[in-house]
This record gives structure tokens, sequence and C-alpha cells, in this order.
């Protein structure tokens, strides 16, 4: 049996790990629960799953969580509590929203874990550093995102050196075919109407925007080692190709599914095998159309200045990543408009001082200074 760690179990992609894991309940163990503040549904899967320990990141919610858990259950509490689960478990799924969720990818790997990667600005933001740890014996990344899990299998087709290039496919979020001058005054509703995927917030108004498709760009740089020109971005709003590659010999190898993240969730938690129960199977019986554009920059210029702050290196995108949060939080409060993230973005940006990241502290302290400078460019853009 698979012994599993699912940090930041209460979310989107924690819940669905859950229904993943229930499917197969001789396949799996799970070990540790975690999540920041949300309690009482970590207390009702504490139940569900009966785990060894559960975790929660803020420690003022610890006592009443000990209330909610089954008798018996170790309750960890604090900063350090989400990383200190990720250490023991066959599989460690990383599902803590943003930034936060460095701790747990970094212990993971350092203890030799295959990480479930949910959270991909961990990566994003301490490339380097990851990259450090992922060379500790035993350790490996197995992608979650739906694109990354895509080219992870595609790739098996082949080998690494007959890659020519990786082709991310995007929705097109609920803004695809509208002009800038559409979207000045969009509301936080519409943003977050995603027409296929059904996400957290961060994740949904990224969508919109396409900085999630950047961010995936420099994802996919870390986790195959691909150079920034030989990755492709193509929009595709069925949501059916999830990504392809291209090898060497002209053949593409595509993933193709109903939009389903236990699909991916279950490779991950399976690999090199494959889950045992079908999520987002396709009825080919069914009349359909798979549709391709390019996307349009103009409008939607998140994804270029991603590919900016890839190939700029260093914190650059831990700069992009940090803004990026603190811009789309002030979004979601309405504090700016939806066309103002990328404004903030390319604002911080162009102040970034070329750091290397040689260690977490310093990641940590790039983030902190980008989010200084993300806040006051939000001031200057307050409705």
């Amino acid at each position: 049996m698979t012994s599993v760690s699912l940090v930041g179990s209460t979310g989107s992609i924690g819940t669905q790990a859950v229904d993943v894991i229930e499917s197969e309940r001789d396949r799996y163990g799970v070990v540790a629960l975690g999540a920041a503040t949300s309690i009482d549904v970590l207390g009702v899967q504490a139940h569900r799953l009966r785990p060894d320990v559960v975790a929660i990141a803020d420690a003022d919610l610890a006592p009443k969580l000990e209330e909610l858990v089954p008798p018996g259950t170790e309750v960890l509490g604090g900063p350090a509590a989400l990383a200190d689960i990720s250490r023991d478990a066959d599989v460690v799924l990383n599902a803590v929203v943003g930034f936060a969720g460095l701790p747990v990818t970094m212990a993971a790997l350092e203890a030799g874990r295959r990480l479930a990667l949910a959270n991909k600005q961990s990566l994003i933001a301490a490339g380097p550093v990851v990259q450090q740890a992922r060379a500790t014996p035993g350790a490996e990344i197995v992608p979650v995102d739906s694109e990354h899990s895509a080219i992870h299998q595609c790739i098996r087709a082949g080998r690494a050196a007959e890659v020519r290039r990786i082709v991310l496919t995007a929705s097109g979020g609920p803004f695809r075919g509208r002009r800038a001058s559409e979207l000045v005054d969009v509301t936080v509703d519409e943003a977050l109407a995603h027409p296929t995927w059904n996400m957290g917030p961060q994740n949904t108004i990224d969508s919109s925007t396409l900085l999630n498709k950047g961010l995936e760009v420099i994802e996919a740089h870390e986790l195959f080692g691909v150079d920034y020109d030989d990755v492709d971005v193509v929009v595709h709003p069925q949501s059916i190709v999830h990504s392809m590659v291209e090898f060497t010999d002209g053949a593409t190898i595509a993933q193709l599914s109903d939009p389903d993240m236990r699909l991916p969730i279950g490779y991950a938690l399976a690999y090199p095998e494959r889950n045992g129960v079908a999520f987002g199977g396709l009825d080919w019986s069914a009349a359909r159309r798979l549709d391709f554009e390019a996307p349009d920059l103009e409008t939607f210029p998140c994804l270029g200045l991603a590919y900016q702050a890839g190939r700029l290196g260093g914190t650059a995108p831990a700069w992009l990543n940090a803004a990026n949060e603190v811009a789309v939080a002030a979004f979601l409060e309405s504090v700016i408009s939806w066309t103002a993230i990328a404004d903030v973005i390319r604002e911080v940006l162009e102040e970034h001082d070329g750091t290397t990241p040689n260690s977490v502290d310093v990641v940590i302290d790039a983030d902190r200074r980008a989010r200084e400078l993300a806040r006051r460019a939000v001031e200057r853009r307050a409705r």
C-alpha cells in the first residue's frame, strides 16, 4: 500500500485527491493531512481517512482542531507544521496555494520522497534551489497540473534528447476572443466564471489573465529542461488536449481526456503505474471538435511577462509570482481593475535586481521585497 501525505487537503486539488484515494482504498493509505486554516473540513477528512497526524498552519487553531479529529490522532500546529508532515510518506501531494507551498516542496524532496506537485509557484519562484533538493537520492517530482501531467505522460513515448518542443494548451479563460478595451471594467464574478475548469480563486483569475499559462511555461522549463524558445502556448477552448510533445522526427504525442483533475492527481499518486479507476474518459462516439489558435499577447500581456521573467532567470520568476499574488488579491477585493494586474507585474519586474537564488532564504527575501513593491504599485492604481 502506498502511504500518502495530503498537504493542502481542504482545497480544490486536495478534496479531489480524497476522491481518488477513496476510489481505491486498498491501494492508498493516508498517513497525514494538512491545511492552512480550514479546520472544519480537515476534521471531517480526518474521520474519513483516519490519518496518524493532521497539521494546521495557524497554531491558534490547533486546540480547536484537536476537538474535531478522531481520538488518538496527533495534531501539529504552526508555520512549520505542513513541512513536518511532508517527510515520511511514500508520496507527498503539495496542494498548498501559492508561495506558501515552498517549505512543503523542499521538505519532501530533501527527504527523498516522491512529490506530487500541484503547487507550481514553489518550483517557479525557487527553481534553482528546488533543483538542488531534487537531486536527493529517491526524490522525484511528478506534476499534478493537467498540462505538465500530460507532458510527463507524452515524454514517456521517447527519450528526453528526442524532444523537439513542448506545446502547452490553454483554455483561453472566460475572456477569450475579447479585446483589451472590452476588459477594463470586468467584474470579479466575470473573471471567476471559468468555462471548463473548477479551480480556486487564485488559479481561476490567473487563467483569465493567461498568467497561469506563463507560470506553466516556466514550470515546463524547470521540470523538463526545455529551453524557453522550445515551449509554445496554443489556445484550445475545449480543454480536451491537455498538452503535446513534438519529437525530433516530427511526431507529436498528445494526452486527451475530459477536463477532470482527478486524472492527473491519480497519475501522480500511482506513478509509475496507472490508477485503476478512470476519470475523464472520453466518449469517442460523440461528435466533437478540437480548435487551436495563437494567444492574443496584446490583450493578455501577462503571458509575455512570464516569458520575460523566465528568460531573465535568477529571482525574476519569484518576483513575477509575488507581484501576481499581490495583484490578484487586490483585484479579488475590488481594489484594482483586472487590467491593472498586468500593470503591477510589469512595474515590479522593471525593478528586478538580478539576485541569484542560491538558498531558500534568498528566495524568501526576494519574495518579500517583490511583494512590498507590488503593494506600492497597487496603492497607485487603487480605484
